[in-house]
């Protein structure tokens, strides 16, 4: 397991890792990678109505995260007034499997973001956040496609969460099996996990003739640094 940076120290007790500290990370550019690759993530609010917690795409420009949805949705408009948030996003790499039940696990790369968040309000920045939303989900796709209209960035509401008070948690590796059991007959090791991308398929009303793009032929995700 790689040892963390000595001279990372996290920004406040509550991002700290408690458990397995080893594990914790607090380097913005792990941070930043780790938010740049995980598909989607879990932005969570608690209000007067109690806690409410909802997958969502998200896209990182520089050290903010920006969400959006429908200018109705009630988890994003009280961010956008300032309700304290926990973000957190998952990307696992292997399943882990021990020879005792206890020690199963997964190999895994985790952030756990806090903020309060804040509405973007000016044009340009909102279009280029719902520009990042759309690379996020696959690099390259925002430069084919209709830029949205003024109604439909009326319609939308976009939110951003400076990434300042986060950590990363990380494990790797093989089992941890204890001592006692290592002369046990039962097969340990790890089962990577990998999300694959295959060929695309082309919606059933669209033109002939449409020059297939090489993202949908051959699809790579990946972290689009900004």
């Amino acid at each position: 397991m790689r040892t963390p940076d000595a001279t990372a120290t996290p920004v406040s007790t509550r991002a700290t890792t408690k458990r397995q500290r080893e594990r914790g990370r607090y380097e913005p550019s792990e941070i930043y990678t780790i938010l740049d690759e995980a598909l989607i993530c879990h932005v969570a609010i608690s209000d007067e109505s109690g806690p409410c917690v909802l997958p969502t795409i998200h896209a990182r420009i520089g050290d903010r995260l920006y969400l959006h949805g429908a200018a109705s949705n009630h988890l994003l408009r009280a961010i956008a007034h300032g309700a304290e948030a926990c973000v957190e996003a998952t990307i696992v790499d292997d399943l882990v499997l021990a020879r005792s039940a206890f020690h199963h696990s997964m190999n895994y790369r985790s952030v756990v973001l806090y903020g309060s968040g804040s509405a973007v309000t000016e044009r340009e920045e909102k279009r280029a956040a719902v520009t990042a939303i759309v690379d996020h989900v696959l690099p390259g796709r925002s430069n084919d496609v209709r830029a949205p209209t003024t109604a439909e960035l009326r319609s939308t509401i976009v939110v951003r969460i400076p990434i300042k008070e986060a950590s990363a948690k990380v494990r790797t590796g093989p089992p941890i099996d204890d001592a006692e059991d290592l002369d046990l007959l039962i097969w340990s090791g790890v089962i990577p996990v990998r999300t694959v991308l295959s060929r695309g398929v082309a919606s059933l009303d669209a033109p002939d003739g449409i020059e297939v793009p090489r993202y949908v032929m051959n699809p790579v995700r990946g972290p689009v640094p900004r």
